[in-house]
C-alpha cells in the first residue's frame, strides 16, 4: 500500500499517548504516527495521513473502531471539550501516563549518572526535540554522578470543578457542506478547530456556582439579540465570557468580553448590561466584581480595556497563607488546590536559608513572596510589566518588604546583575520559564553564580530535559530530585520540579 497524505489507515492499534496529548502508533510499514487528538491508549482507530515524512506520519481519527479498556463510562450532562480531552481515561490511568512521560523525557540526562536506568526510550522525543540551538562546550567529559530520586506523581486533591478561572467563548458555525447554520453559539472551541465552538451544557472544570452562572450568561446574552463577534469579517459584539473565582475565598470575579466597536451596541445595550450585572450579583452572592472587557482585536484572545462595571476591582486569593489580590489581566494559577501542592514541592526541596534568591520567569512573583522569609533578600525578575506590578501590590499586601521587582529579560537581567554583584557568594536559584523553556543566552550565565541550589520548575518536560543536559554537561551539579505534579487533570499538562545541588 501507497501510503501519502490523505491515505486511510485501518485498524490502527494506539499504543501510547506522548507529551502534549498526542497518541503514539506503529504504520504497516514500520514507521511512527503521531496522532492528533482525542487518542486513547489500547483504542484500535481509523486514520487519516495528514502528512507522509521519511521516518513518521501525522494523522487525525476518523473513527473508533474498537473502544481502549482505559476509557470509563461518563455520566450523561459530562461532555468533552479540548480542554478535558483525557477526560474519558480514568485518573490513576491518567496520573501513571503523565509520570512515565516525565520518565521518558530524562532519557536524555541518564547518561550523567551511575546506575540502572529507570527510564526507557521515547522514540517520539527524536522527533520534537532540538538541542542545535543550546551553546555547548566542545565535547564536555561526562562526569557520572548518583542518579536523582524520582518522587512519585503529586495527584491534584481534586479532579473535578478544579479550575478558578474559566474561559467560554461566542462564536458561529456555518458550513453548506455539513448543512449547518448556527448563528450562535457559546460554549467552547473544537478540538484543534480555532473557528469552532461547541455549545456547552456544563464544563466538568468548573464547580456548580460557576456552571450555573454560566447558563445565566448564556440565556441572557441569546436574549439580547445583539450577534456573537466573526473574526472573518470583524462583525459581531459577544466574543468572551471569563469567569475568575478565588477557591479559598469564594469571591468571584467576571469579565464580559465585547467588540464595543459593534455598529448595532447602543447605549440602551450598555444600560440592559448594566441592570444584569445588578440581578447577577444579587443572585450569586459571592460576585465581586464584574468588568466590561472594550476587545476589537481580530485575534481570539481575551485582551483590551477592562471598564469595571459592579463591585470592587480585584478579588483575593490565599496560598498558603499568604493573600493575592487578583484583576482582571492577572497571571495566576488556575488550580489553587493544585498550586499549594506545587508550591509546597518547591519549598521542601530548597534546603537553602539565607543568602540571596533569584526568582526568574516570575510571573507575579508568587514563589519569590512565598520563600522570603527564608532569605536575606530576593530578586523577582519578570519581562511582563502588568505581572511585576501585581507583584509589588502583592509583596506590599502581605508586608514582605526584602523582595526586588525587576521588569526585565532574565537573559538581559543576568549578565547585569553578575557584573554589579561581583561579591554576592551565597545565591539560590528558582527557574519557572514559559514552555519553550530557558532563553540560550541565559544559560551560560546561570552557571557563573556558583549557587549551591537550584529549583527547576517546568511545564513541559522536553524543554526542562533538554535545559538540564546543558547544565549538566557543563558544569558539576548533580540532579537529585525530580517531582511531577499534576495540575490539570483531564488535560495533558504536567508540571516537574527538580533540584539540583554542587557537587561536593
Amino acid at each position: 500500500m501507497h501510503m501519502k497524505k490523505h491515505s486511510i489507515l485501518e485498524n490502527i492499534h494506539i499504543d501510547k499517548l506522548i507529551f502534549g496529548g498526542k497518541g503514539l502508533a506503529v504504520a504497516p510499514d514500520g514507521r511512527k504516527i503521531i496522532v492528533a487528538w482525542g487518542a486513547v491508549p489500547g483504542s484500535i482507530v481509523n486514520l487519516r495521513i495528514l502528512k507522509a515524512r521519511t521516518n513518521y506520519f501525522e494523522a487525525q481519527i476518523v473513527d473508533t473502531v474498537k473502544k481502549s479498556p482505559l476509557e470509563q463510562d461518563l455520566p450523561a450532562h459530562f461532555q468533552v471539550y479540548g480542554g478535558c480531552k483525557w477526560l474519558p481515561i480514568s485518573y490513576p490511568e491518567q496520573l501513571r501516563i503523565k509520570e512515565e512521560q516525565v520518565r521518558e523525557a530524562f532519557h536524555y540526562v541518564e547518561k550523567y549518572w551511575d546506575g540502572s536506568k529507570w527510564a526507557k526510550t521515547s522514540e517520539i522525543m527524536e522527533m520534537e526535540s532540538s538541542h542545535e540551538w543550546i551553546p555547548q562546550t566542545e565535547a564536555p567529559s561526562i562526569v557520572l554522578r548518583k542518579p536523582p530520586v524520582f518522587h512519585p506523581i503529586v495527584p491534584s486533591p481534586e479532579i473535578y470543578g478544579y479550575r478558578n478561572k474559566v474561559e467560554f467563548s461566542f462564536g458561529k458555525y456555518i458550513s453548506e457542506r455539513e448543512n449547518i447554520r448556527d448563528e450562535f453559539r457559546f460554549g467552547f472551541h473544537a478540538q484543534g478547530q480555532f473557528d469552532r465552538i461547541i455549545d456547552c451544557d456544563f464544563c466538568v472544570l468548573a464547580d456548580d456556582e460557576i456552571n450555573a452562572i454560566f447558563r445565566e450568561m448564556n440565556t441572557y446574552s441569546r436574549a439580547s439579540w445583539l450577534p456573537t463577534y466573526d473574526p472573518k469579517i470583524n462583525v459581531g459584539f459577544w466574543r468572551h465570557f471569563v469567569v475568575r473565582k478565588a477557591h479559598f475565598t469564594g469571591e468571584i470575579m467576571l469579565i464580559l468580553s465585547v467588540n464595543h466597536e459593534f455598529e448595532g451596541y447602543s447605549r440602551k445595550h450598555e444600560g440592559d448590561i448594566l441592570v444584569f450585572a445588578g440581578k447577577l450579583m444579587e443572585q450569586f452572592p459571592h460576585i465581586a466584581s464584574i468588568y466590561l472587557l472594550y476587545n476589537s482585536w481580530r485575534a481570539d484572545i481575551v485582551t483590551g480595556e477592562a471598564i469595571l462595571l459592579k463591585g470592587k476591582p480585584t478579588i483575593t486569593e490565599n496560598l498558603l497563607g499568604k493573600s493575592f489580590e487578583i484583576n482582571p489581566k492577572s497571571f495566576f494559577q488556575t488550580n489553587s488546590l493544585g498550586a499549594e501542592k506545587l508550591y509546597t514541592v518547591v519549598r521542601d526541596l530548597m534546603k537553602t536559608n539565607g543568602g540571596i534568591l533569584l526568582d526568574l520567569y516570575a510571573g507575579t512573583g508568587t514563589i519569590g513572596i512565598l520563600l522570603a522569609d527564608r532569605f536575606e533578600h530576593v530578586y523577582s525578575v519578570e519581562l511582563s510589566p502588568e505581572a511585576s506590578k501585581d507583584g509589588i501590590k502583592n509583596a506590599l499586601k502581605n508586608e514582605v518588604t526584602n523582595i526586588t521587582f525587576i521588569n526585565e529579560k532574565t537573559e538581559k537581567f543576568l549578565p547585569k546583575f553578575l557584573s554589579e554583584n561581583s561579591d554576592i557568594k551565597n545565591t539560590s536559584l528558582i527557574i519557572d520559564p514559559p514552555r519553550d523553556g530557558m532563553h540560550p543566552d541565559a544559560l551560560p550565565d546561570i552557571l557563573k553564580f556558583n549557587a549551591k541550589e537550584i529549583i527547576y520548575v517546568s511545564c513541559n518536560p522536553a524543554t526542562l530535559a533538554r535545559d538540564l543536559d546543558y547544565i549538566l554537561a557543563n558544569s558539576d551539579y548533580r540532579l537529585t530530585d525530580i517531582t511531577p505534579v499534576d495540575m490539570f487533570p483531564h488535560t495533558h499538562h504536567i508540571e516537574t520540579v527538580v533540584r539540583l545541588e554542587k557537587n561536593a
